[in-house]
């Protein structure tokens, strides 16, 4: 949960009061939430998004996810959700971090793992479509 990666976006995310559990902190599964909407900005930027995925023929499901917690956030708190890209080539791993965006205090770590999958076959992917791999590359610094 800890790689830097190559490459990273911020993403801004407002807790709604939707979120809160009856303790006033956001339930747990929320945060899955913030790291798609981080997912969904990176991939924006990468220029390879979902939509772009499924036009390429492949499905991209998380098979791995992991969450560390350390505070919770609560409504109305302003936080910034970093997604750092890890890996490309064989599988897509980002990790994440969570901070309170005033004081940049860290609230939750997290990794996700995704793989190629084919649409048309079903059939997962040993190493990602060479057009996600050029996609990446193109946005290296």
């Amino acid at each position: 949960m800890r790689s830097k990666g190559v490459l990273h976006v911020d993403t801004e995310v407002l807790v709604p009061f939707f979120d809160i559990d009856t303790m006033h902190v956001v339930w747990h599964g929320h945060y899955v939430k913030y790291l798609e909407v981080a997912r969904c900005a990176l991939l924006d930027h990468i220029g390879h998004n979902y939509t772009r995925m499924q036009e390429a023929g492949y499905a991209w499901p998380v098979i791995d996810l992991q969450l560390r917690y350390v505070r919770g956030a609560t409504f109305g708190q302003r936080l910034n959700v970093r997604a750092n890209l890890v890996e490309w080539e064989n599988r897509l791993k980002i990790s994440y971090l969570i901070t309170d965006l005033a004081t940049g205090e860290r609230l939750t770590r997290a990794c996700t793992v995704q793989v190629a999958v084919e649409i048309a076959s079903r059939e997962m992917q040993l190493a990602s479509p060479q057009c996600f791999i050029e996609a990446v590359e193109s946005v290296l610094p």
